[in-house]
């Protein structure tokens, strides 16, 4: 009740029949607050836990709060870092959503909690009932591996299942939502049909993965030198209109088409000339249409793989697969793409119809934004590497780099959506410093961080460390960078070209050159960012951090890790790696 309702409940004259109203108003009112509260105490709290590397798995897991909701549960949603081992010997019921990260690992904010659930001394959780759902991609060889390695062990530790784990592919939503409607209904009683209301359906864009939006090109401009061996480019991209907003440190997912010259060298591959129809979607598609835009042919499947090493009959192919030994296969199909293995094994014969039906559906491709949205609200700049390379006397092509290199013109649209990452933040707190570690095109959510920190006015120390092959040819945003600090905005910047000498030098190098002030400048409160590969680049930084911790803090081994642990438990040291 507001203070003028207050005033005037209490201070003008009332009638008979007045009193009565207000008096029963009141009652009711009240009456429906303690119905409420009673409500929400008795209500069942389920445990909805998340491990995710870009946000996709915290996505799935917050629309699982939604239907519990719906359901008239009370559901506690956390990130797997927000907890410890000894909160779930404390819950009844979990649910987990996570995805697999690298090779098979654990996503970045589940590391801590995992290592502490894989320990001996980890309590037995005979009360717990637990469901999982696993998000992956069947085209690596560990696939939904977190998800597995996490039903295993709470089994192991009494644990019981709601149901059986769920694995995704990259198409997840709709086994996500049978998930959700599976397991849900049941911990609050009811069936599967009780309406799900979205909390936020109103501030939703229409546009998002199943319906991406037709931006524009505005810009495509090289960023290396001609005569770099790279090709790094930078794309701006209209999103006027369409009610789309980011955040520096989000994601555009770019929906592309496969190559026409690939399209029609395949299509002469199997035999077929491309105006064959075939069923796709419930429609009767040419199928060379249906290869340029809807599937991907350029890594084959498991299941294509298998055949043309089936009906082709080669015996080093057949060998490696049924020896099932990972590293001798990857080391075969390396630079080999579906074309490479239909010449190469030319007695493999599939018809059209048979063709389709071994291939996985045509998917985004998942690129770190380099803007600021609260400077750039109607553009989304990208910074792209274009994959291309000979092997097996052809050129190759990455699918989505080149799409946007070579295919897109003023007129074409780019169909894309965002992938928010609500972790990989710049600082609330302007006045917190931070570092930033981006070679290559890791630098592009570090030129959206000092974008934001630039139109925030934030006072706090920004450091990047940059490098690449040559600084003559693969400098890349020099310009803005060198402006940046003159400006003051960019306050130290390190780089290390590896080729420029005859010994390499990488930014962990740099790193450990500046560890004292580095250290210093966690020690007052910075932020740590990695942007770039996952497995090297990705690897030696985190090595670099723990030894340089150890050295200039005076930690041991031990103590250099639990410093780690605590900045990824505060979201102070976050990688966006690939």
């Amino acid at each position: 009740m507001n203070m003028k309702t207050h005033q005037l409940a209490n201070d003008a004259p009332y009638s008979d029949n007045q009193r009565a109203w207000l008096g029963g108003f009141f009652a009711g009112l009240h009456s429906q607050l303690v119905q409420n509260s009673s409500n929400a105490q008795t209500a069942r709290t389920i445990h909805i836990l998340y491990g995710s590397q870009t946000g996709t798995a915290e996505s799935v897991a917050r629309d699982a709060v939604k239907v519990a909701k719906a359901h008239g549960l009370n559901p506690v949603i956390k990130s797997m870092d927000e907890i410890d081992a000894d909160a779930l010997t404390k819950m009844e019921t979990l649910l987990i959503v996570t995805s697999t990260y690298g090779e098979g690992e654990m996503p970045d904010n589940a590391e801590i909690l995992w290592s502490a659930v894989q320990a001996d001394s980890m309590a037995k959780l005979e009360n717990l009932q637990f469901a999982i759902l696993s998000l992956g991609d069947t085209s690596y060889d560990l696939f939904c591996q977190a998800g597995i390695d996490w039903d295993n062990r709470l089994a192991e530790l009494g644990a019981t299942r709601l149901q059986t784990r769920v694995d995704c592919d990259v198409e997840f939503e709709e086994l996500a939502e049978e998930w959700m409607h599976s397991v849900i209904p049941g911990l609050a009683g009811s069936d599967a049909t009780t309406a799900i209301v979205s909390e936020d359906s109103d501030e939703k864009s229409q546009y998002n993965r199943k319906n991406p939006f037709p931006g524009k090109l505005l810009v495509n401009r090289l960023l290396t030198a001609e005569n770099s061996s790279k090709e790094t480019r930078h794309y701006e991209i209209s999103i006027a209109g369409s009610g789309l907003s980011y955040e520096a440190g989000d994601a555009l997912c770019v929906v592309p088409t496969n190559c026409p010259d690939l399209v029609a060298k395949i299509v002469k591959a199997i035999g077929c000339n491309g105006d064959e129809f075939e069923p796709v979607n419930g429609e009767l598609q040419p199928l060379r249409d249906t290869l340029q835009n809807q599937f991907e042919i350029k890594s084959p499947s498991k299941e294509l793989l298998q055949e043309i090493a089936t009906r082709s009959g080669n015996q080093e192919l057949n060998g490696l697969l049924l020896a099932s030994d990972k590293e001798a296969l990857n080391d075969y199909l390396w630079g080999r793409d579906t074309l490479d293995l239909l010449l190469q094994n030319p007695t493999a014969e599939f018809s059209a119809a048979e063709f389709v039906a071994l291939l996985k559906p045509l998917q985004h491709r998942a690129y770190s934004i380099s803007s600021s949205g609260k400077s750039n609200p109607e553009t989304v700049h990208l910074t792209v590497a274009s994959v291309r390379y000979d092997a097996f006397d052809r050129s190759h092509k990455g699918v989505c780099s080149t799409f946007l290199a070579d295919l897109t013109e003023d007129t074409t649209e780019i169909r894309c959506f965002f992938t928010p990452n609500k972790v990989f933040r710049v600082p609330e707190n302007n006045d917190l410093p931070i570092i930033m570690v981006g070679p290559g095109t890791g630098i592009a959510p570090f030129r959206a961080f000092l974008q934001e920190r630039q139109i925030r006015g934030a006072k706090g120390k920004n450091w990047l460390f940059f490098g690449d092959r040559n600084a003559e040819t693969d400098f890349i945003y020099r310009d803005e960078l060198e402006i940046m600090g003159r400006s003051g905005l960019l306050n130290r910047l390190d780089l290390a070209f590896s080729r420029d000498q005859e010994e390499k030098i990488y930014v962990q190098d740099k790193m450990h050159e500046h560890g004292a002030e580095l250290f210093e400048w966690l020690e007052q409160g910075g932020y740590f960012f990695v942007c770039g590969d996952a497995y090297r680049m990705a690897k030696d930084v985190d090595k670099a951090l723990h030894n340089m911790i150890a050295t200039h803090g005076n930690k041991s081994e031990q103590q250099a890790i639990d410093y780690v642990n605590h900045l990824k438990k505060d979201k102070r040291y976050v990688r966006d790696v690939y």
